[in-house]
């Protein structure tokens, strides 16, 4: 398959997830198909933790389209941070992920949205489909309040990579703005950005 090809059946692939996005109903019948179970109602408010791009505010507001009712510093336990996934460009690239760890956590973002914007965060993110999937997470706020909530894992590889300097500047801006919102173990992320990526790629 050439690249013009490839690259057009990739740009018609994503405009029929976003139109599969804007449907409650169509969604009920896409998610089966891949696998994924799609509950509730479009209008039910859930909490959906983000822990990489997510956590810069402008990527959540803008590029992904949501607003959300309310956002909270916040963290889950029995996870560590991860940087296992292959992105785009193909080795230049390494999304954060989450991978089991009963003896860490992860710091990062509470959203409250509804279970629509939860679909349309889900297109832009491959979900379902090969990669991430929901999984359900007992989180607490900066202020120790529990809450059940929404985050993204998928099946990394064992060794992570080398996020892009582009990425970690992301994380770095949406670690900046957890700050602002009283996330004083703000650390814990960065740590995690570093360690897992101290030699990264330029991009």
């Amino acid at each position: 398959m050439t690249l013009p090809m490839r690259q057009a059946m990739i740009a018609l692939w994503r405009r029929r997830r976003r139109l599969i996005a804007k449907s409650w109903v169509l969604s009920r019948l896409y998610y089966p198909l891949h696998g994924a179970r799609l509950s509730g109602r479009p209008s039910d408010q859930i909490w959906y933790f983000a822990y990489g791009a997510n956590m810069h505010d402008a990527t959540f507001r803008i590029r992904r389209g949501i607003r959300s009712f309310e956002c909270r510093p916040g963290r889950i336990k029995g996870y560590r941070l991860r940087f296992n996934l292959e992105g785009r460009p193909k080795e230049k690239a390494a999304p954060a992920n989450l991978s089991v760890d009963p003896g860490a956590e992860v710091w990062g973002v509470l959203y409250r949205i509804t279970r629509r914007d939860l679909i349309r965060l889900d297109s832009t993110e491959g979900v379902p489909g090969r990669g991430y999937r929901h999984v359900a997470v007992e989180a607490e706020d900066a202020a120790g309040r529990p809450l059940h909530a929404i985050a993204y894992i998928a099946r990394g590889k064992d060794i992570d990579g080398k996020p892009s300097l582009r990425y970690i500047r992301l994380l770095n801006v949406g670690v900046s703005g957890a700050v602002h919102l009283r996330l004083r173990p703000c650390g814990s992320i960065a740590e995690a950005i570093h360690s897992c990526a101290s030699t990264p790629e330029p991009g």
